[in-house]
């Protein structure tokens, strides 16, 4: 973002939740430049909020504390006059998350409403939660909390003007190409260590999207909300194995390596995962309407709610007649990924990580 004079973030005092996170350093990246009075940061990482804080060490208008969600007093003093709370920390290893379960609850359930409380009770403006596609139809613990996240910003929403006047809302994403969780990074170092690449199943279908996209997505969601919406930023979808394939071709010759000597394994399907990714459900295209980058799925139970006028930029939106699942949609061909890959930087990003981890040899 490089125009402030039009930017609805000038003068803003923001807080970033999660702000070590992949998509937390990106927000703050982005929004470095929107013209912010003020950015906020907190998270409960203590060696990566050292080296963020050095490096934003020359920005007075940019200030990272250490702090958890499940510590409500320290998420009432760190929004005192915030306007935009961007909600990107949570528990997200879908393995880890199984295996304590109560943890994701504290952080990702209780945690959320803490925020939601702090929020209120300081008059903060608009408050956007990043989900995930594993809240629609879950099947894990990490999938079910994020759901409940995204349930609890709803009815947080149904609340306002009764209590407050804050907005609430939340987007999904998708796999997000390069995150800590994403298989991206997962088969550049298997490629640099020689094989084998390991898919869970040759089938299985991902949308995909790149963390600045994603970033923009929430930047762009926090001022189109109207309250209580979930949305849904449309992308491309890409078969695992097409993926494994182009980044063999491109990696393996970087790092001396014959493409043709990378053996690729299937190992099965983990427990919880999904061989396709869903981002709206049957449930929901009842309620959701498209727009021309978005969709935007409304609140289920509007009776309850007060009225809210949804529409954006005077566009009331199409309805969807269809799920937005990975297994319907065409899949990009594997040249046509390869360029998208290429043109978002992505081989890039890959090996100029895998330099910093194995220190630049």
């Amino acid at each position: 973002m490089t125009s402030t004079d039009r930017s609805p973030w000038k003068g803003k005092s923001v807080l970033i939740t999660g702000v070590c996170g992949t998509v937390g350093v990106e927000l703050l990246h982005q929004l470095r430049n929107a013209g912010c009075e003020r950015i906020v940061g907190i998270d409960n990482n203590e060696s990566e909020l050292f080296f963020l804080s050095q490096h934003y060490s020359d920005r007075d208008d940019v200030r990272l504390f250490l702090g958890d969600l499940r510590d409500r007093d320290k998420l009432m003093r760190k929004m005192r006059d915030i306007d935009v709370v961007l909600h990107a920390a949570a528990l997200k290893h879908v393995l880890l998350c199984e295996e304590s379960p109560r943890d994701a609850v504290h952080t990702n359930i209780t945690g959320m409403i803490n925020l939601i409380d702090a929020a209120e009770a300081n008059g903060v403006d608009r408050v956007l939660f990043t989900s995930s596609d594993k809240a629609v139809n879950p099947t894990n613990v990490m999938g079910t909390t994020k759901l409940m996240g995204e349930r609890l910003i709803t009815a947080a929403n149904a609340d306002r003007r009764r209590e407050s006047d804050t907005i609430m809302a939340s987007t999904r994403f998708g796999n997000v190409l390069g995150s800590r969780g994403s298989v991206v990074p997962l088969f550049a170092r298997q490629i640099v260590a020689g094989g084998p690449v390991t898919l869970t199943d040759p089938e299985m279908t991902r949308f995909i999207m790149t963390l600045r996209e994603a970033v923009h997505l929430v930047i762009e969601s926090a001022f189109l909300a109207k309250g209580g919406e979930v949305f849904v930023t449309k992308m491309p979808v890409a078969r695992i194995t097409d993926l494994a394939a182009v980044m063999i071709e491109e990696l393996a010759p970087r790092c001396g390596r014959d493409p043709a000597e990378i053996t690729v394994k299937t190992i099965g399907v983990k427990p919880g995962e999904k061989l396709y990714e869903e981002l709206l459900n049957d449930e929901e295209i009842r309620r959701t309407v498209e727009l021309e980058r978005f969709f935007t799925v409304l609140p289920a139970f509007k009776t309850v709610y007060q009225q809210i006028d949804y529409h954006y930029n005077g566009e009331a939106g199409r309805p969807v007649d269809r799920p937005y699942n990975s297994g319907l949609e065409g899949a990009l061909a594997r040249d046509a990924l390869e360029t998208y890959l290429r043109d978002h930087g992505i081989f890039e990003y890959c090996w100029s990580h895998l330099m910093q981890r194995n220190g630049g040899n």
